[in-house]
């Protein structure tokens, strides 16, 4: 079974990108990934690459991490911001030699093209989408490390011993493969960059090699239950990047130079506090109330607003919610909402507490 032969696939859109839901079970596909390997096409996210001896230098000053003290083979999850402080893009960045490789989430590719476009001079930093050139295939899993050992010949060892982030290329068939550490969902896990010509192949082999192919509704369950937002569902161009946890996800230096947005991001942290945060809300139940639900405490007040919802076979019904940041984890919160094609029925009310992220193990 391929990423694009599969008859018993159902297909959506992500941020105009087709994307696989589901290859069948999606019970039996996160099942996999709890017990065994997960393969999922990660393909639509963008890449765009940065090169020239500038490069690393030029998307320093557009990322909230320390892209500049990176060496060739490290990388790093960062924001692109606007002048006031704002989330344009979560971008995940590759050092390699030459260039500087990175990706943005479906959603916010087309904001952090832009955004490279206006900063960055293709006369000091030449630049180009491989949006299309190259696709990524995702592993991960209990099993992970031992398929993509299988896969791509580089000791389990050595996969195990990677930072977040960092990478390794291989050379795979007569094209050079990069291999990288993703802490993307909180367990073990890595991303395959492949040519897209050599993409198929190299699916058939992570089949063989053991891992089951697994589509975006598994992997948004483990993802909700990791704890790690998703711009365009959870955050956007209104949230700052201490609002998303970011210090927690080590996506901010505070002692590099100078980036798109950093007094916002210096002022709060030196001298004041965000006013909300990201966390993640547990309902009774399979079924956490919908996206756009609001939340109250006791005295009706609203106090935040449930982001992405997700039924889980191993903790129920869970969403990630953006919170007040006075109300704690272990509070009891009300949700409040309305069937959208229904407005004039009566309001549902569900209660849920409020989580820390990542959500604990029952």
């Amino acid at each position: 079974m391929t990423a694009g032969h599969a008859s018993s696939a159902t297909r959506g859109d992500v941020g105009g990108r087709s994307v696989v839901l589901a290859y069948g079970s999606v019970a039996a596909e996160y099942e996999a990934l709890q017990s065994r390997a997960a393969l999922f096409d990660r393909s639509h996210r963008g890449r765009i690459r940065i090169m020239g001896e500038k490069a690393a230098e030029m998307v320093a000053g557009l990322v909230t991490n320390d892209v500049a003290g990176l060496v060739p083979g490290q990388g790093c999850y960062a924001a692109a911001l606007t002048a006031k402080g704002k989330i344009v893009a979560d971008v995940r960045v590759f050092i390699e030699e030459g260039s500087v490789l990175v990706d943005a989430p479906p959603r916010a590719a087309a904001a952090w093209a832009a955004m490279v476009k206006k900063y960055i001079n293709p006369r000091l930093a030449a630049h180009r989408d491989e949006s299309g050139a190259l696709r990524d295939i995702g592993i991960f899993g209990a099993t992970a490390t031992h398929v993509v050992a299988a896969l791509t010949g580089v000791p389990a060892i050595a996969l195990l011993a990677l930072p977040p982030y960092a990478h390794v290329t291989v050379e795979i068939d007569g094209r050079t493969v990069l291999v990288m550490k993703s802490p993307d969902l909180g367990m073990e896990g890595y991303e395959l960059i492949v040519a897209t010509e050599q993409f198929e192949a190299m699916w058939a082999m992570a089949v063989d090699c053991g891992a089951t192919p697994a589509g975006l509704e598994a992997w948004e369950i483990a993802r909700v239950e990791a704890g790690r937002p998703e711009w365009g569902l959870d955050i956007d161009e209104t949230t700052i990047p201490q609002e998303a946890n970011f210090d927690e996800l080590h996506a901010i230096s505070y002692t590099k130079g100078c980036y798109v947005g950093q007094e916002t991001v210096a002022r709060i942290h030196f001298r004041g506090h965000v006013n909300k945060h990201l966390r993640g809300v547990v309902a009774a139940g399979l079924d956490a109330p919908p996206a756009g639900a609001t939340l109250h405490d006791d005295a009706g007040l609203q106090v935040g607003d449930v982001r992405t919802t997700v039924r889980s076979p191993r903790l129920g019904g869970v969403a990630l919610a953006m919170v007040r940041r006075e109300v704690a984890p272990g509070a009891a919160l009300i949700a409040r909402w309305a069937d959208s094609d229904l407005p004039d029925s009566v309001p549902h009310e569900r209660r849920v507490e409020v989580s820390v992220l990542p959500f604990p193990s029952p």
